[in-house]
């Protein structure tokens, strides 16, 4: 199983590779990092265009599904995502591989479309042996504070999940998400921190899976190095506030899946990666994260891989 496992992340290390070369080369005008050069309705912000390089930050790159910063940007991003489940956990070990890709868009200066959720999921244990599509999921974001010369934003947002994905593979939910985020530049330091609060809109359901209300938030630093390089650091939270309407299970399923249980067993994880940049508009991103919390619940290790093209 570790052979496969190998092999799998290998594979997939040099795929994300070649993709980030390739889109580097068809590459050719810069675009900002921070906030968006393309704007759907009306112009950029020209303040935008002001900032110095090194007091851009890093979008967040663990928990890709709900870590959002307060930036109004154009951009795509990239993901796969390893995850490894630990044997004492009920899924008995194995892993899941995750396979999305998530797309923002300017509306305005202050307003943001954020397609957030989507992609598919390849389960490689023996609780779970189907794989299938995820559920698909976006929403709107408020950008209403931009202190360009304090280096402080803030924003607001909410969004939909819908039951589009395959229930064999622990999809098919459906739940509202409410989030808020602030970010803070120090000049080459900057940070970050964003809460969301999910509201499950299926919690009569008698499955089991899916009826539960979470919240998690989320802590974020990047230091600019240069300007190709920045390291960065990533706290990530999860709670169950509601169990809903079904028997618990011992585990939320975090940001994975939506399992209905867990309240009593809060994970807590620390991520440490960074961000190359080989082109103004283009950056790739990799990610080690590890549980800070000892528990049931399914958080054995994960590999993150992003790229993320801006416009």
């Amino acid at each position: 199983m570790q052979d496969v496992q190998t092999t799998s992340m290998t594979r997939w290390i040099t795929m994300v590779s070649a993709a980030m070369i390739s889109v580097t080369a068809l590459i050719q005008a810069p675009a900002a990092a921070q906030h968006a050069d393309f704007v759907l309705f009306g112009d950029p912000n020209p303040r935008a265009a002001e900032v110095p390089k090194e007091q851009k930050h890093v979008h967040p790159l663990t928990s890709p599904y709900y870590n959002e910063d307060s930036f109004v940007t154009t951009d795509v991003r990239a993901w796969f995502l390893f995850h490894d489940f630990p044997k004492s956990s009920a899924l008995g070990g194995g892993s899941a591989q995750v396979y999305a890709a998530q797309v923002r868009v300017a509306l305005t200066q202050t307003l943001q479309l954020v397609a957030y959720k989507d992609g598919y999921i390849d389960w490689d244990t023996t609780a779970v042996a189907d794989s299938g599509a995820n559920d698909i999921a976006a929403g709107l974001k408020w950008n209403f504070i931009q202190d360009w010369d304090n280096q402080f934003h803030a924003a607001v947002g909410f969004g939909y999940e819908l039951s589009t994905g395959d229930s064999a593979s622990l999809n098919d939910d459906s739940e509202w998400r409410f989030w808020a985020s602030a970010n803070k530049g120090l000049d080459k330091l900057h940070l970050g921190a964003n809460v969301n609060v999910h509201i499950a809109d299926n919690q009569s359901d008698t499955k089991g899976f899916g009826n539960s209300d979470t919240i998690d938030w989320h802590l974020h630093a990047d230091y600019f190095v240069c300007d190709y390089f920045s390291p960065v650091v990533e706290i990530n939270g999860f709670h169950t506030i509601d169990e809903g309407s079904t028997a618990p299970l011992l585990f939320s399923g975090l940001d994975v899946v939506n399992l209905g249980g867990g309240k009593s067993e809060d994970v807590v994880t620390l991520g440490l990666g960074g961000e190359l940049r080989p082109a103004d508009n283009v950056a790739a991103r990799v990610a080690y994260e590890m549980p800070l919390t000892d528990n049931v619940d399914i958080f054995g290790y994960r590999w993150t891989f992003s790229l993320v093209w801006s416009f």
